[in-house]
């Protein structure tokens, strides 16, 4: 039995998986609110007695830089050390990884059945990958081909400079320099980031809020509210927020494309906005906004367009934990297998970008 988890700033997800026929079966799982535990062992412990089961072997997925065993995470007040938290648990076998990095490894796991094609070109895709996650904050990983395999690497371009297009956004820039000072992409592309957004259009006069609206932010989920009026039309600020923010992802998963020399084979996009995207489902991510901001950033706009973009129909907890656990155990079956084939229909809980050979 393996125990995964997928740990983010907002919730932290385990669950059992068993290898069996070169394949994962889940168990069990369960999902645990981050911030109402001091630390990760607290939470695996609880899980652990709560299963009644002991694992063979453990993978967390982290969302933070993973160095030598140690992780300082980047939404939570926690430091996460490999070898103590093995203790903790009393399981030698226990491994930490940046949880883009565990996307990654979990997306040769996904079917066909997982994944739905935002546009489609013919041809296969072999090449190095790039992976883009938004949440809590913004995930990015690369895969690396080496001719025959991939061979997954972490990073935190998350935090990189915003480059900004247009006056618009220019604007917003400057509005968050008063807020954070430093503006990565990070500061936009998140669910906090669609918050700031909005609350830069609302403070320029770009709109106004119904009392009705105001008392909902305040009472549930900011972005998932923002993001639910936008879907159904009902705020046009709302609206407005969402057109810049899918544009800065359409741009971002561009840059990403060049960055790791993936601009001629496909993008996957993140579904770890979860009711985001569930209500967004495809329409959104095929948006004129989309579009704009994607392939204002490539240095070959017919190259973008033509290279197939793919999201995952399946949540985010379904790829990372399932993705911790294939990085623990090779009989899984995801190891070595090629990510991303050419002829699968896809979408995934992590966006990434695929070139040709």
């Amino acid at each position: 039995m393996i125990l995964a988890g997928d740990i983010g700033g907002t919730n932290a997800r385990l669950a059992y998986f068993q290898p069996q026929n070169g394949h994962l079966r889940l168990v069990s799982e369960r999902t645990f609110p981050s911030r109402e535990h001091s630390e990760l062992g607290e939470i695996v412990s609880q899980f652990l007695d709560d299963s009644g089961t002991r694992p063979e072997a453990a993978c967390f997925g982290i969302a933070g830089p993973v160095r030598n065993g140690r992780v300082e995470t980047s939404n939570l007040p926690w430091v996460i050390e490999q070898s103590r938290l093995a203790k903790q648990i009393h399981l030698p076998a226990t491994l930490l990884i940046n949880d883009l990095e565990a996307s990654a490894w979990g997306i040769g796991a996904l079917s066909a059945g997982d994944l739905v094609p935002l546009n489609r070109v013919t041809g296969p895709a072999v090449g190095n990958q790039a992976v883009i996650a938004p949440g809590t904050g913004l995930g990015e990983a690369g895969l690396f081909w080496d001719g025959s395999r991939h061979h997954v690497f972490a990073s935190e371009g998350g935090h990189t400079d915003f480059g900004p297009q247009g006056d618009l956004q220019i604007e917003l820039v400057r509005f968050l320099q008063v807020r954070f000072g430093h503006v990565s992409y990070e500061r936009i592309l998140s669910g906090p980031g669609l918050v700031n957004v909005y609350e830069f259009l609302r403070d320029s006069g770009c709109g106004k809020e119904s009392p009705e609206f105001v008392a909902a932010l305040e009472n549930s989920d900011p972005a998932a509210v923002i993001s639910g009026a936008a879907i159904d039309g009902s705020d046009k600020l709302a609206e407005k927020a969402l057109d810049i923010w899918v544009a800065v992802y359409g741009a971002e998963a561009s840059n990403l494309a060049l960055k790791v020399m993936a601009p001629e084979a496909c993008s996957w996009l993140a579904a770890s906005l979860r009711r985001f995207l569930r209500s967004c489902r495809v329409q959104y991510s095929c948006s004129p906004s989309w579009i704009r901001g994607a392939c204002g950033r490539c240095w070959k706009r017919s190259r973008y367009r033509s290279s197939p973009t793919r999201r995952p129909v399946c949540s985010a907890r379904r790829a990372a934990r399932p993705s911790a656990a294939a990085r623990v155990d090779p009989k899984a079956g995801v190891r070595s297998i090629e990510f991303l084939r050419g002829d699968s229909n896809g979408d995934h809980p992590a966006g990434v970008v695929r070139s040709g050979g």
